[in-house]
């Protein structure tokens, strides 16, 4: 165990970072974005070794939404009330749309970049392609507190969850079924404080 331990150490340290990030996502509390940034900036990383190229492009996804979400909680360096709120119809459909194109876009990346660059491929090119695109629609709706983000995040987790013990990465595949408790835990959480919650500082 210790071996494992010394030779994942980045792994290990991306799991406490992210729960870190998660709690304090879940208080509604600013300080999820800049943890947001550690560890996604360690999550590259982590992807890049083990071959699950659009997870690596997501996290720089997550340090642009993290800076954007925290600039949209804080604004000025003032303590903000961002309300929670419910998607719109006329929002799930664009998010469904542009669920769909993200995910071709991110597939299409997959099947034919690794082979120009001389890298290889991902053994699990599809799910990578699903729940990346899916993390980049749920990432944006937690930044615009849409309430729903939580429970797409349950879905995503649970498929990580699978993806990560096939590819060994068994810290992640922890972290992950935390995050899938995590999101239901988030869900009933902000359920309660709807359009009532004060983001802390």
């Amino acid at each position: 165990m210790f071996d494992y331990l010394v030779n994942h150490w980045l792994e290990a340290f991306g799991l406490v970072s992210s729960i870190i990030y998660l709690y304090y996502s879940i208080q509604e509390n600013i300080w999820c974005w800049p943890w947001g940034i550690v560890c996604s900036f360690t999550s590259v990383v982590v992807f890049f070794q083990n071959q699950l190229y659009a997870d690596m492009g997501l996290q720089w996804y997550y340090v642009i939404v993290s800076i954007y979400g925290w600039v949209h909680w804080k604004r000025g360096n003032k303590a903000i009330t961002v309300e929670i709120t419910n998607v719109s119809t006329r929002q799930i459909i664009a998010l469904i749309v542009s669920c769909v194109l993200v995910y071709i876009l991110i597939l299409k990346a997959l099947l034919w970049l690794p082979e120009q660059l001389g890298i290889r491929g991902s053994e699990m090119s599809y799910m990578d392609a699903f729940t990346t695109a899916a993390s980049i629609v749920a990432t944006w709706m937690l930044a615009r507190k849409l309430i729903e983000h939580w429970m797409i995040w349950v879905v995503i987790n649970m498929m990580s969850t699978g993806m990560y013990v096939y590819k060994g990465m068994y810290f992640y595949a922890v972290l992950f079924l935390i995050y899938t408790i995590g999101a239901i835990w988030g869900w009933m959480e902000w359920n309660k404080n709807l359009k009532k919650e004060t983001v802390v500082i």
